[in-house]
């Protein structure tokens, strides 16, 4: 069987852009895209802090552009999901159910996906005031009131940020403290602009085209009280898409791909990378997962042209 150059899992910004890269330095790479192709913009409406879109973009038609440019320049693209990863030797094993596809270099960029309530209104209110992601959409909030989910670093994290745009945020907690470190709960106590509701949980989210109210549960009585707001920011965490890579690859303890830390996209593993938010828990914007594929891009072509030149010699 003959081995791919390159072959990458995922096609989210890092994925795609480790394709259009890979692609114009002529290495032909397949593209795994899986069933839910995009990423996590596919679920996003408005994108206005990507730059080169100063009147926004919507994110579906962003990954589109991504994709036409990536296959402009001959990267191939398939709509399947990897089943299965062999990373003990090379050429690396990838298969697609019974299909065994082999390749001198893999790019893993499956992503991240946040964590979600599960609770009535919150699918189809995604983006009509429901966000995972006080950076990305924030800004569409500004003099409103706004719901944040969570008591982590995550959560206050986003309910200080949102503080620059909203009129008022409120955040819900279930348990009666913060998980969060000291000083990020003592910075989200003391503001002005937000207060905290304990021992309470969000179980539905209400509004016909957008949001307009939540209902809160104590849970302590079960009381259910209607909060109105105008948007509900769920930050209860990410769960990075690496189920597939247990053995074959060094994960932390939140799941997220260990990088050799040598200043590239390497991994543990030579010849295999990662990009995007598969590797990072900290920024997870598509900018700088973006940024990423085209490193693990050209740290792909290095060690393919290193290998290139011992079987030549």
């Amino acid at each position: 069987m003959s081995a791919e150059n390159l072959i990458i899992i995922g096609s989210g910004p890092a994925g795609l852009t480790a394709a259009l890269y890979a692609a114009r330095a002529d290495l032909s790479p397949l593209v795994f895209e899986g069933v839910k192709a995009g990423g996590q913009l596919m679920i996003t409406t408005d994108v206005e802090n990507y730059p080169g879109f100063p009147d926004g973009i919507l994110g579906p038609e962003l990954m589109e552009k991504f994709r036409k440019q990536a296959e402009r320049f001959g990267a191939r693209l398939l709509p399947s999901d990897v089943t299965r990863v062999d990373f003990s030797e090379r050429p690396f094993g990838v298969w697609v159910g019974a299909d065994e596809y082999r390749a001198h270099t893999v790019i893993v960029a499956t992503g991240a996906t946040a964590k979600w309530l599960g609770i009535p209104g919150e699918e189809r209110l995604t983006g009509r005031g429901v966000s995972a992601c006080a950076t990305c959409d924030g800004f569409f909030f500004r003099n409103r009131e706004l719901v944040v989910v969570g008591g982590g670093d995550s959560a206050m994290e986003e309910a200080l940020f949102l503080t620059k745009f909203a009129s008022r945020v409120t955040v819900v907690h279930r348990r009666d403290e913060f998980r969060a470190s000291a000083i990020m709960a003592r910075r989200v106590l003391e503001h002005d602009k937000i207060d905290v509701i304990w021992n309470t949980e969000v179980t539905a989210i209400h509004g016909a085209e957008s949001v307009d109210s939540v209902t809160l549960t104590d849970t302590l009585t079960g009381a259910e009280t209607n909060f109105p707001t105008n948007g509900v920011f769920v930050a209860i965490g990410h769960q990075p898409n690496t189920a597939l890579f247990e053995g074959q690859l060094k994960l932390d303890l939140k799941g997220y791909v260990v990088l050799a830390g040598d200043g590239t996209t390497a991994t543990g593993i030579p010849g295999v990378f990662a990009a995007g938010d598969v590797a990072d828990s900290r920024y997870r914007q598509a900018v700088s997962a973006a940024g990423t594929g085209c490193m693990a891009a050209i740290d792909a072509g290095h060690v393919l042209a290193h290998h290139t030149a011992e079987v030549s010699g």
